[in-house]
């Protein structure tokens, strides 16, 4: 499981995708999850009954804005919440069953991950994520992904080549089996070996930083058989050239790799704007015709 750098949590994208789904459907959604890590969000024995109140309440404002964010970010990547939306504060706590507390936070990690926006006089609202613009970020990850690759190659230790190699092999399984939510969060693992592989903290943090923001675009794209599939193909040639101490091979391999990831997500995205455009046009002759006969 792949380890966060900014609270020492760790991640796991497949699970959180689940309970994001979970919060799509109403009621109070998110209070089991939050009762149990609320009961012990430190991990720690013997607190008096004032800290553990409090490690509560943080815990369980934790647990709220992670998976409001997530949920938030699943709508505004799949289309369901369109460019220029503005998020609406009471509305989501509402939906939620959370106080407004939790929903600023997780306004406050989709600002950081470029999905929303502080507009003066109309609050948060989504950002404009143009083919344009998800090609740009793709662009940055790909050439930090290639310098990482590079630096993996000749850098990593005999144990470590030994462990990317292992899970690439669990990876074959998984894809084989079509457990693509278990591929998902291997695939953030196998990366961030890559990153920690170089041996270089602040090129580490640059590279999570990107792909906490690409994470959103990403993870859908590996729940499909074909590109998961394909993702799995070009990681064999990744894996064998960085164990193979072959630089150079590996920092194009993973160039290329992160070109044919924003080629299958804008190819999507492409296809959903067409699809938008015809239905407005459709809703228009419709609106049109009615009028003639009235």
């Amino acid at each position: 499981m792949g380890f966060d750098r900014r609270d020492g949590r760790e991640r796991d994208p497949a699970g959180s995708a689940r309970r994001a789904k979970g919060a799509e459907k109403g009621g109070r959604p998110l209070a089991r999850l939050v009762d149990r890590r609320a009961d012990n969000p430190s991990g720690r024995a013997g607190m008096s009954g004032e800290a553990k109140g409090k490690a509560q309440a943080q815990g369980q404002r934790a647990v709220h804005s992670d998976l409001i964010a997530e949920c938030l970010e699943t709508e505004i990547v799949d289309g369901t919440l369109s460019a220029g939306a503005k998020l609406d504060e009471t509305a989501i706590a509402e939906r939620f069953g959370v106080s407004r507390t939790p929903v600023r936070e997780a306004f406050l990690i989709l600002v950081s991950r470029s999905l929303a926006e502080r507009v003066p006089y109309r609050g948060v609202v989504v950002c404009d994520l143009s083919p344009e613009r998800i090609e740009e970020m793709f662009e940055a990850m790909g050439e930090i992904e290639g310098l990482c690759g590079r630096l993996a190659a000749g850098r990593m230790s005999p144990s470590e080549r030994a462990a990317l190699s292992k899970l690439h092999g669990s990876m074959c399984e998984l894809a084989a089996a079509g457990r693509f939510e278990d591929y998902e969060r291997a695939n953030g693992e196998l990366h961030e070996m890559i990153h920690l592989g170089t041996h270089n903290s602040d090129l580490i943090d640059i590279a999570h930083g990107m792909r906490v923001k690409l994470a959103p675009f990403r993870r859908s794209q590996l729940l499909n058989r074909e590109r998961a599939e394909q993702s799995n193909a070009e990681h064999e040639a990744i894996v064998e050239a960085i164990v193979e101490r072959d630089a150079i091979t590996a920092e194009r391999r993973l160039r290329l790799h992160l070109i044919r990831s924003a080629q299958t997500y804008i190819a999507s995205l492409n296809a959903r704007i067409g699809d938008a455009k015809t239905q407005k046009a459709d809703a228009a002759e419709k609106a049109r015709r009615a009028g003639r006969q009235a």
